[in-house]
């Protein structure tokens, strides 16, 4: 016996099925399809299911079929079954299925192994290997399974109450939706970078072991920019359900009695217990907190100096990686062959008068070549300045943030600090903006670069 997963129509389900040799078809259940909305077509050639002794099998007739998505660990394939009334199985998996991955089994250790050339090319994403589960174990876990899903669907609704007459019950907005839609019961108006508390005349009992969880409706998200604060329901509370609505952007948002505000998600919950201990079990993790997982290890290998200068040859088309290490950390920057060869033909090197560099025709005009930062702004000049007109009702660009290097941050915290000083920029709370990089020149300094 083997464990699958079966996707119907609405709804998956995990059955035990069994792998025999012995059938000459797939076959399903039809009281399991039935069950949990499994898809049947009537079989072109409606057929009997015969005995190994010759006579018709309970079974049959088989005058339909299913084909069904179905998941065996990470083995992800759609099969079509023959549906009949199985006795003791929800399904079996025969020679046609075994044909077609020719999957090998080890008996021993019960262990199932997907390596065929076509599994491992067109059904598998990760491991190729699932293991059995004894016959006894399986059709114990289906008869449980069987009783419970019972249950379940008495379990599954959530109760409401009106608090108010013009209060509407939460729906689904399509069939396949997660989240049932959550009302307004009043008007409200949601203030520029603000929030509010939006009732919704209801109160409500979840099913056992779920929480309510209060989740912004992307609609209002993307348009209105509308989310969602603090949107936790626990099971035992019973008072009205208010929505707290947060507005990021710049225009008030006026929401309208009766207006769909979020979604109500039933989310399962583990009952847990808090125990004080004097000690915790070693991870590799360990004491590593915020962001620490977002690094990865990198490996670096040395290269022979033929090596180098076929990468010198290549020029541009070809990089480098140099750190240094500073208070323990090794920060590590990518920069190309031509400007790292400059900056090591400089080292040593006397720094030249501008009179030693700068042709002589163009000496009345040095402070134009001269390295010594501005501390002020030039004088506004009609035909030289330098203005970005926005198209009427149109936003700025949002574009991706490019990673910065522990160097390059500093450098970023060093250009900010200094140029709010000199009022040469502002805090901004803009819709949108333009991400900033670094690019490094050959004195061995970076220059902040804007990508509009």
């Amino acid at each position: 016996m083997v464990k699958i997963r079966l996707h119907g129509i609405n709804d998956s389900t995990t059955i035990n099925a069994m792998i025999d040799s012995g059938a000459t078809e797939d076959f399903i259940d039809q009281e399991f399809c039935n069950k949990y909305q499994i898809r049947t077509t009537k079989a072109k050639n409606p057929r009997e299911i015969y005995l190994a002794d010759g006579e018709p099998s309970s079974m049959g007739p088989v005058t339909h079929i299913a084909t069904v998505p179905m998941d065996i660990g990470d083995h992800k394939e759609v099969t079509t079954f023959q549906v009949a009334r199985l006795q003791n199985h929800k399904a079996i998996l025969g020679m046609p299925w075994l044909k077609n991955h020719n999957p090998r089994i080890d008996w021993g250790q019960g262990k199932i192994t997907f390596d065929s050339e076509k599994c491992t090319m067109m059904y598998l994403k990760e491991s190729p290997t699932v293991y059995t589960i004894p016959e006894a174990e399986a059709l114990e876990e289906n008869l449980i399974s069987r009783f419970s899903t019972i249950q379940t669907k008495k379990d599954k609704r959530i109760l409401i109450k009106k608090m108010h007459k013009d209060a509407k019950i939460p729906m689904k907005g399509t069939r396949g939706a997660a989240g049932h839609d959550l009302y307004a019961i009043e008007d409200k108006t949601i203030p520029a970078r603000g929030q509010q508390v939006v009732k919704t005349g209801i109160s409500l009992r979840l099913p056992k072991s779920t929480y309510g969880r209060i989740a912004p409706r992307s609609g209002l998200a993307v348009n209105h920019g509308l989310s969602v604060n603090a949107g936790v329901i626990d099971r035992d509370y019973t008072g009205e359900i208010g929505v707290i609505l947060v507005n990021i952007f710049k225009d008030n948002y006026h929401v309208r009695q009766g207006e769909r505000i979020a979604q109500l998600i039933p989310e399962k919950v583990l009952e847990t217990q808090c125990q004080e201990v004097t000690h915790l079990e070693k991870t590799k993790r360990g004491t590593r907190g915020f962001g620490s997982t977002d690094t990865r290890r990198i490996e670096i290998d040395e290269i022979s100096t033929k090596t180098f200068e076929r990468f010198k040859k290549q020029g541009d088309e070809a990089g480098l990686l140099w750190g240094r290490y500073n208070k323990g950390k090794l920060e590590i920057l990518a920069t190309n062959i031509s400007t790292e060869l400059a900056i090591q033909s400089k080292k040593g090197q006397r720094k030249k008068d501008l009179t030693e560099i700068v042709p002589e025709e163009y000496w009345d005009y040095q402070r134009v070549f001269e390295e010594e930062e501005a501390t002020k702004l030039p004088p506004h000049r009609p035909g030289v300045d330098l203005e970005i007109n926005i198209e009427k009702e149109r936003r700025l660009p949002l574009k991706k943030i490019y990673p910065l290097g522990a160097r390059e941050l500093e450098e970023l915290g060093e250009y900010i600090r200094i140029n709010k000083q000199r009022k040469w920029i502002r805090d901004s709370f803009a819709d949108g903006g333009s991400p900033i990089m670094f690019i490094k020149k050959k004195d061995g300094k970076v220059r902040l670069c804007v990508d509009y």
